[in-house]
């Protein structure tokens, strides 16, 4: 690997391996036992074993790593736990997908193939992704990695389910699912991914059995008229009520179906009749139950009609819809068509749109588990962030349904059910039993259906740290410290959760939730694969190095908040990378010339603790600079500076910087107990990239230089890299770790190092007001040169001009410094006195700035172009003069417009008199 230190420009090629196999082989990411505060703890969202980093996982993973590095650096046990999801209907996809394009059916493999092939399939990828978030920097302790269908995970499921089926939660029934046609299986709501469709609304003519005329049914699913077995009406409807137990033809069929009173039909909506469809809409289905009517299935499971379809059968459901259409015509039953858009039911992982479908499943009641995880977030013992989504939440489980737990698949857990062959005995267990104990057959069958990939993953907080075989872990590491999910898997993940901790444990499963938003391009769209407009994030990393990615996402994203991205945006993260680098190599070559003291870096030294609250308590920090920088050096560096610092030696540029830092890692801190993590990254951003580097290393440079003042200006400017690089650390942990690593007196790894921490007001408040003072003149003085279009060769006088005499003392004092920031040669306080004439003049607070011209512009050239701007403001106000001048305008232009422009004219008046003002005292 080349040394980056002689580059011109940070590259980050070999330094995140070095370091990444550094932190794992040492061993760090594995929380350190004999810590005695409260454990941190997260569980890694576990990413399907079928896909790819995308830049959700990014942002999610970012978020993650930059809580558990800070904890860890706060001195607590932090353990992030590893994993993977089985994602049983995505992997049964790719799978008979591979095997079909090598001319094998799944089903003809038969499962024990078709299973070794998922199980090959998994470890390929398993690899690529762990390997991808080690790119990404995540310090998930790898010991404890678990796979929702692994050996231990399978035996939490098994316990799970025999649990809640003992209780007489779980239960097999009857019922109408969400069928997906494609995959073969059937889903739960969550997985229903509602869509508006522009469709048709079909009006058809039912005749009465005794000829007597006819009722009319309007249909979005024309081709489910084969399942319908009544028609109703509301029993209160004035109009229709008194057909009521009359029977109607229904076309087509030859069969007769009954007119039944029922309040679902609304007669103010459609045509007040509607259509009973049990086995093939969910209303109708309840209905159905209500009434005791029969539940006639007019298709098979792949969407096509069956027998019960008569002439139809064996038609695709679209192919059926167009058919039947045409035959009522033509038999004039089909009344009119309205073109309808309505919502359908996509299956959210094919997209195909799902079949309300009649089918045995199993099943889990909802409602008694969902009351606990209600109370916990309405009392507060779970906290949703942003707060917008607790309503979104409570929504749901206010209306929460059974969950359909089964799946018609291969690739998942095996329902641990057996059925004996001889008198249908359902027999539960976690091993295959050898009889049944009803009757003591020896011919048992097993449940060829798997469970609902999410049944795993809701047992996530605590399953991967043993339960149900070992307590210690869930004992010493539950609940968790928090969740960091996406907002869009509330109800499919976190509520699930939330119910299986307090139903299997009697405690909550984390303390707070914080939902990401979504990364979408800039045109607003959500990444994904299939619109092509995600980059791979491994491409991202290679380009510009994973502290860059992380840190453009980390300090753009607001909590909950979508992040519209591009590629551009890495542009933030990558300069930044190179300001820290240039401002390492800056100081860290003053103190190499300056023959200053150089330790080799090692392991050996344990961190030590950086509270400065502490500092405080202890003595006035105030009014001994020196000891709070030999006290922080040494609560950084484990040692003394190389040389000791005096107060005396601490000029006002040192005291403010030590004041920004100490103010920086406070709010810092602050935002990160907030978990606003984009405002801590913002605070040491600007702190290091604007104050430390534009403003304290150009005020120290004469002194870097100086012998007899480099020492001290050195030890402040290390102790501030130093001190960045761990408020930097949890956000981009590469290249801090590679910078601490070059300082001086760094021993350790600063991973394991301490955050600091302060509590209390940021000292040198004094001082604080005077450099800003500083800053202020500054950048006016840089202003009125930037309108003057002064040479950056220029140097030339600045006045300073104030109308009380016992200001200028601070002003005198600070003149040096002004000029040395400002370009120019020198400063001159005055009081009071005449306008030098011609000058730039510029106003900071209560202080007039002069910059008097001469020496410094071409004065006819600056009165040229004084002359061409005042021309065209000129040009611009009697065009405006003459539009207010204009009756039709002001009569008939909202009145806000016509005051908007009348400011602007007086706002561009007064700019034109400066203008002639300036321009005279050229000429004069």
């Amino acid at each position: 690997m080349e040394d980056i230190r002689k580059l011109s420009q940070y590259s980050p090629e070999g330094i995140e391996k070095k370091w990444y196999e550094a932190w794992e082989k040492d061993g760090l990411f594995a929380p350190d036992e004999t810590l005695k505060a409260e454990p941190f703890v997260i569980t890694l969202p576990p990413p399907n074993v079928t896909g790819i980093l995308h830049m959700g996982h990014c942002l999610g993973n970012a978020i993650q790593d930059v809580l558990i590095r800070w904890s860890r650096m706060q001195g607590r046990p932090t353990v992030w736990v590893p994993g993977m999801d089985h994602a049983s209907i995505a992997t049964e996809q790719v799978v008979s997908r591979q095997m079909a394009e090598e001319g094998i059916s799944k089903h003809d493999a038969g499962r024990e193939k078709f299973l070794e092939r998922a199980w090959q399939w998994k470890d390929h990828t398993h690899h690529r992704i762990a390997q991808q978030i080690r790119r990404l920097g995540c310090s998930l302790d790898w010991e404890r990695e678990a796979f929702t269908m692994d050996e231990a995970r399978n035996e939490a499921v098994t316990q799970a389910f025999i649990s809640l089926k003992e209780k007489g939660l779980i239960y097999r029934d009857v019922y109408l699912v969400n069928w997906c046609p494609h995959d073969q299986t059937a889903i739960s709501d969550d997985e229903v991914e509602h869509k508006e469709v522009e469709g048709n609304l079909w009006h058809l003519r039912y005749g009465f059995d005794d000829g007597d005329g006819y009722l009319t049914v309007a249909t979005t699913r024309p081709e489910t008229m084969f399942g319908d077995v009544a028609v109703a009406v509301h029993p209160d409807d004035p109009d229709r009520k008194h057909l009521i137990g009359r029977l109607v033809q229904l076309p087509l069929t030859g069969r007769t179906i009954p007119i039944i009173g029922d309040y679902h039909a609304d007669p103010e909506k459609g045509t007040g009749f509607v259509k009973i469809t049990p086995a093939h809409d969910p209303n109708d289905f309840e209905v159905g139950r209500r009434h005791n009517l029969p539940q006639v299935v007019c298709m098979t499971p792949q969407a096509k009609m069956n027998d019960e379809a008569g002439r139809f059968s064996g038609l695709d459901r679209y192919e059926c819809r167009q058919a039947v259409v045409a035959a009522l015509d033509e038999l004039g039953l089909l009344d009119k068509i309205e073109k309808n858009t309505h919502q359908v039911g996509h299956h959210d992982r094919c997209g195909h749109v799902i079949e309300p479908y009649l089918s045995k499943q199993w099943f889990l009641r909802m409602e008694e588990l969902a009351e606990p995880a209600r109370a916990a977030v309405r009392h507060g013992d779970i906290v949703l962030q942003p707060e917008r989504w607790v309503g979104v939440y409570n929504n749901w489980m206010n209306n929460i349904r059974d969950w359909c737990i089964s799946r018609q698949l291969w690739w998942g857990h095996r329902i641990p059910v057996w059925y004996c062959d001889e008198c249908g005995q359902e027999i539960a267990a976690s091993e295959t039993p050898s009889s049944c104990p009803e009757c003591n057959c020896s011919k048992l069958t097993q449940d060829d259906d798997v469970l609902d990939t999410w049944f795993s993953s809701w047992l996530w907080t605590f399953s991967p740290l043993g339960w149900p075989q070992n307590d210690e872990e869930v004992k010493k590491y539950h609940p968790t410290s928090v969740l960091v999910t996406a907002a869009d898997i509330i109800f499919f993940w976190v509520a699930r959760m939330i119910m299986a901790s307090y139903e299997f444990l009697g405690e909550k499963p984390f303390s707070e939730v914080l939902f990401t938003g979504i990364v979408r391009d800039e045109k607003g769209r959500k990444m994904s694969k299939s619109l092509g407009n995600s980059p791979d994030p491994i491409d991202l990393i290679d380009d510009y190095g994973a502290d860059a990615l992380r840190c453009s996402l980390v300090m753009l994203t607001p909590t909950g908040q979508d992040i519209f991205f591009t590629e551009s945006t890495l542009e933030v993260g990558r300069n930044f990378c190179n300001k820290i680098f240039q401002a390492t190599k800056l100081v860290l070559g003053m103190w190499d010339e300056a023959g200053l003291p150089q330790e080799a870096w090692s392991t050996d030294q344990p961190p030590r603790t950086l509270d400065l609250t502490d500092m405080g308590d202890a003595y006035d920090i105030s009014e001994d600079a020196g000891r709070l920088v030999n006290d922080m050096w040494a609560g950084v560096f484990g040692g003394n500076p190389p040389l000791a610092v005096s107060d005396e030696d601490i000029t006002l540029a040192d005291r403010w910087i030590l004041s920004r830092l100490l103010q920086t890692v406070k709010s810092a801190g602050q935002n990160l107990e907030k978990r606003r993590l984009n405002d801590a990254a913002y605070n040491v951003f600007n702190f290091f990239r604007h104050e430390f580097c534009d403003w304290y290393l150009e005020a120290v440079k004469p002194r870097l230089r100086d012998t007899d003042q480099q020492g001290v200006a050195l030890s402040v400017a290390v102790l501030n890299l130093a001190v960045s690089y761990k408020l930097l650390h949890p956000m981009m942990p590469f290249i801090t770790e590679e910078l601490w690593s070059w300082l001086p007196a760094s021993k350790g790894y600063l991973m394991i190092s301490s955050y600091p921490a302060m509590r209390t007001e940021a000292p040198f408040a004094a001082e604080f007001a005077e450099f800003e003072q500083v800053k202020e003149i500054v950048n006016v003085v840089r202003n009125v040169r930037n309108e003057l279009g002064v040479p950056p060769g220029k140097r030339g006088t600045a006045m300073l001009r104030v109308a009380e005499q016992d200001k200028m003392g601070a002003l005198k004092n600070i003149g040096d410094l002004v000029a040395l920031l400002a370009k120019m040669e020198n400063v001159e306080v005055v009081c009071g006195g005449e306008d030098p004439s011609p000058a730039g003049v510029g106003v900071a607070g209560t202080v007039e700035i002069f910059l008097p011209m001469k020496g410094l512009v071409d004065l006819e050239k600056e009165k040229a172009r004084l002359e061409k701007e005042l021309g065209k403001l000129e040009g611009w106000m009697k065009g405006c003069r003459a539009k207010l001048a204009n009756e039709k305008f002001t009569a008939n232009a909202p009145g806000h417009v016509v005051q908007q422009q009348q400011d602007l004219l007086a706002e561009n008046e007064d700019k034109a008199a400066t203008l002639v003002e300036r321009i005279k005292a050229l000429e004069s």
